[in-house]
């Protein structure tokens, strides 16, 4: 009896010990990897010491700009499994409340992106109030509504601009460092996107959003506040997406309606969530990488026309026959999923 009760105390402690590793090498993954890729972002713009690297720069801040979009979408779209076409709505929203600031007071974007995110934020929540009632594709043409209501309210918005919108101010900045503090902006908002998406996926009320994502009636019935998440989580959402917006509208120096609020910046976020994995962490900023470097390969060697699109379509049917569940999403369930990409 005592020699049964010693085997078992052993095979419990290398249990224990067994998942203690497993544990403290998953937060490795979590962890090392992304904190050195922030390194890595931030020595970047070392290289304008030597000039010429302007377009590095731009497309980098752009790709960071569209990661932190689709990580911020993937709290709404891929935790709660709402499918919003109308994001961009708050992209414009972030943009004019800083850019109009800017405008009249000369306050950079910099500084009142967060405010900026809260406006987003407090608009979302009470959207959220109204159109996540509906589900499924009703929620969606409310979401592609909520977009075409906006065009047509800064469309004729004078105070703004209306259709022909308003310049902005520059920093007087010599040219071969002026994108350096959008550059570093842009580089926080897209990192606390991350983390905050990361956090959210690993607290309770990311549990009750995966909940209601694969089965909203059972997940109220367990006793989940299913439209309080719901909306918390579209706040939250428009909140990160709005800060974006303010940063991008002060750095390309003008504000325009046909900038912010065309279906293509909406589609580029979902997109670009679907290809890396939707309702993973770091399948919206493989999918924004991924999306935007063939963009790039191919208006580099086709031109910006319709050849353009058609390599972007190509790109998706051919990555979403090969990986359905997106390229993160897929190689984990095949289990070859990278470790440098493991970050759930």
């Amino acid at each position: 009896m005592a020699t049964e009760l010693g085997v078992s105390d052993v095979l419990k402690a290398r249990k224990d010990y067994n998942a203690a590793l497993a544990s403290a090498g998953r937060r490795e993954r979590a962890t090392w990897f992304p904190l050195a890729l922030l390194i890595l972002l931030t020595l970047l713009p070392a290289l304008q010491i030597t000039g010429g690297h302007n377009y590095t720069l731009h497309l980098m801040l752009y790709a960071m700009m569209y990661a932190a979009m689709a990580s911020s979408w993937n709290i709404l779209g891929g935790y709660t499994g709402y499918i919003s076409l109308g994001h961009n709505v708050f992209f414009c929203i972030g943009g004019y409340f800083s850019g109009m600031i800017l405008a009249y007071f000369g306050v950079t974007s910099l500084l009142t992106a967060p405010f900026a995110g809260l406006a987003a934020a407090i608009v979302g929540f009470a959207v959220g109030l109204i159109t996540l009632k509906m589900r499924g594709p009703t929620f969606i043409i409310s979401s592609i509504a909520l977009l075409m209501v906006a065009r047509i309210l800064f469309d004729h918005w004078q105070f703004v601009g209306g259709s022909n919108g308003v310049a902005l101010p520059q920093m007087d900045i010599p040219a071969q460092w002026a994108k350096l503090p959008y550059y570093y902006g842009m580089m926080i908002v897209c990192a606390l996107t991350v983390w905050a998406s990361y956090r959210i996926k690993h607290s309770k009320f990311g549990l009750g959003l995966r909940a209601i994502s694969q089965d909203e009636v059972k997940a109220e019935s367990a006793g989940i506040d299913t439209r309080f998440y719901k909306v918390l989580a579209f706040a939250i959402s428009a909140f990160f997406v709005g800060m974006a917006g303010a940063i991008w509208g002060e750095y390309i120096t003008y504000l325009r309606p046909n900038i912010f609020l065309i279906i293509l910046v909406a589609a580029n976020m979902v997109l670009m969530c679907i290809l890396g994995g939707k309702g993973t962490v770091a399948g919206p900023i493989v999918g924004a990488v991924v999306l935007i470097a063939f963009n790039e390969f191919s208006v580099t060697f086709f031109g910006s026309s319709e050849i353009n699109l058609l390599i972007t379509g190509l790109v998706m049917v051919l990555a979403l026959k090969f990986f359905p569940a997106g390229i993160v999403g897929t190689l984990a369930k095949k289990g070859r999923l990278p470790r440098v990409l493991d970050w759930d």
